[in-house]
């Protein structure tokens, strides 16, 4: 098992609790270890996972957010 790494996203396109859920869960459903903090103002979301950057981003990605470069 690869050890956790922590993964500073940039998103767009999340305006309330229930993006933060989605986010959150989209993550959480590939790696059920992660831990996901999210700044709705900022549009930040933090991860610690062993999923590798680029995952992080797709699960992001395939709920509908736009994750920055």
């Amino acid at each position: 098992m690869s050890l956790a790494t922590t993964h500073q996203l940039q998103v767009k396109g999340m305006s309330c609790q229930h993006c933060v859920k989605a986010v959150t869960k989209a993550i959480v459903a590939l790696d059920a270890d992660a831990v996901v903090s999210v700044e709705l103002p900022q549009g930040a979301v933090k991860v610690q996972t062993k999923l590798s950057r680029e995952e992080t981003a797709q699960a992001i990605i395939e709920e509908g957010y736009e994750v920055q470069p």
